[in-house]
């Protein structure tokens, strides 16, 4: 279920990063070579970049599969950036909210993405959505698994917890109430990204004091990309990539 990376570094054009690269998200929307679950992403895309000077991302997502997009590979062609997170997605309920539902997500600085399902959704994560204040749920922009996700995620955000603890702490509180779920989640504030690996492929790769890259798969052959162990929690910058095991719940 989808694909998705995330960057920070030395500027590029997002086509160095999705499109000219060998097997890059691009040629991940119909040939993916490590995805677990399902084979086309053609249910939608987006890519989310920070400008210089500016914290708060700018977006450009559809609902329609990104090689139909005649102005996909235009955009990323000039468009240049220190730090991104782009998507493509195999929607579990397909057509669910189109465009709306096309990761990324965003609030104020954060770019969000989950690739998986929620297994028995919504009824298995009925229970969550208690514990979410009401305008949470009202700002739900799509009425998918992942917006829900985000919406967890992004709740803890906003009481101030970490990056880390607040991925760390959705995913094994969805774990628990829908088990089977796979939910490797992928965030930026356009310094640091934070992912977790549960149920799904995710490698990074890191050049000490440069760039750091976490993507579902490896986009081209270098030999210093690494895959993430399942149940881990990964926190990359261009100057570390710290991984910490996660917890199956009780």
């Amino acid at each position: 279920m989808c694909r998705h990376i995330a960057y920070t570094g030395p500027v590029l054009t997002l086509a160095d990063l999705l499109v000219r690269v060998p097997h890059g998200l691009y040629r991940q929307s119909w040939e993916p070579r490590r995805q677990r679950s399902g084979t086309v992403n053609a249910d939608g895309f987006g890519v989310g970049w920070y400008a210089d000077g500016d914290p708060v991302p700018a977006r450009y997502r559809r609902a329609a599969p990104i090689w139909s997009d005649p102005n996909f590979a235009d955009l990323t062609r000039v468009v240049r950036s220190h730090a991104l997170l782009a998507a493509v997605r195999d929607a579990t309920e397909a057509g669910a909210d189109g465009e709306a539902a096309a990761a990324p997500f965003a609030a104020g600085h954060w770019l969000f993405s989950h690739n998986g399902a929620v297994r028995g959704w919504p009824d298995s994560v009925a229970g969550l959505a208690a514990g979410l204040p009401a305008e949470a749920l009202l700002r739900l922009v799509a009425r998918c698994d992942a917006a829900f996700v985000w919406a967890l995620v992004l709740h803890r955000l906003t009481s101030g917890d970490a990056a880390g603890q607040a991925m760390a702490d959705t995913v094994t509180e969805l774990a628990a109430a829908a088990p089977g779920s796979r939910l490797n989640l992928l965030l930026t504030d356009g310094e640091t990204i934070t992912a977790t690996a549960w149920g799904d492929s995710l490698w990074y790769l890191h050049t000490p004091g440069r760039s750091a890259v976490v993507a579902s798969e490896p986009y081209d052959e270098d030999p210093h990309w690494r895959e993430v162990p399942d149940r881990t929690l990964l926190t990359a910058t261009p100057a570390e990539v710290l991984l910490t095991p996660l917890k199956e719940p009780q």
